[in-house]
């Protein structure tokens, strides 16, 4: 399987439009990937709270609706990043889209936990409340967001729901870099799953970007992994290694607590 990270660099001299347009392209550019991963609120900048409200679209707004063309011209799955979503409710929520090659809208997910301390993104959108996972032709993608790879349990969540290629896009601050790389390998290593950790460069609102998007195997191994400029980070992977790493190593049987629910 052949995936690509594309680590947008977000700039404040650039318009939301442009970006748009350029990110649009380079998603055309991978034509021939299996899978295309984006960043978090790549259109405004993860920090630039003050452009959430001004830039919040429907779910199938005008990012999706050049995302889910730009998936359907490179024949792509596109996990487009997130955007700011304006519900039908009023409420903002930092959601992100999965599209199909033919540019279906195959799944939205509502970041559950939001970042901030009782300020920014923590009291500006409001939070999610699902699990989403997508099945590929290939893998099953379990999907998070940024300060979601802090809080091991929801990934633990969608393990049991079937993920293995937990992808996560990202506006992390370079000021906690080593944080993002040691929480990739962790959430890796206890899932016996692949990662793919796409984030962003530039700096915007005044917080420099981490970059260093990073694709991690189920041993913990790191793949590939991006400086800190806007860059395409483009690995192979053989899904089927987690099956095997589960097998021969099978950890994940002898969990004892936060067990789901036996069915029927």
């Amino acid at each position: 399987m052949r995936a690509s990270l594309i680590q947008i660099a977000v700039n404040e001299d650039e318009s939301v439009e442009a970006r748009r347009r350029r990110t649009a392209a380079l998603v055309r550019e991978q034509a021939g990937a299996d899978l295309v991963v984006l960043p978090e609120l790549w259109t405004t900048g993860a920090f630039a709270f003050e452009a959430f409200d001004a830039e919040a679209e429907p779910l199938q707004g005008p990012t999706y609706e050049a995302m889910a063309k730009a998936a359907s011209d490179a024949g792509v799955w596109l996990h487009a990043g997130s955007v700011p979503e304006r519900g039908p409710d009023g409420h903002l929520y930092n959601t992100s889209l999965v599209l199909s090659p033919s540019g279906d809208l195959a799944a939205a997910y509502r970041k559950i936990h939001r970042f901030g301390f009782d300020k920014g993104e923590a009291v500006l959108m409001g939070a999610g409340d699902e699990l989403v996972t997508v099945r590929l032709p290939e893998t099953t993608l379990g999907v998070a967001t940024c300060y979601d790879l802090r809080f091991p349990e929801l990934f633990r969540g969608l393990v049991d729901a079937g993920a293995e290629t937990l992808v996560v896009p990202a506006g992390w601050p370079e000021r906690r870099r080593s944080h993002w790389t040691l929480l990739a390998q962790a959430r890796a290593v206890e899932n016996q799953a692949f990662v793919l950790a796409c984030g962003t460069a530039g700096t915007h609102a005044g917080v420099p970007q981490a970059g260093h998007s990073i694709v991690v195997d189920p041993w913990g191994e790191v793949l590939a992994r991006a400086g800190g400029d806007e860059e395409v980070l483009t690995v192979e992977f053989d899904p089927a290694r987690v099956a095997r790493t589960r097998e021969q190593f099978p950890a994940l049987k002898d969990r004892m607590l936060g067990l789901p629910a036996p069915r029927g």
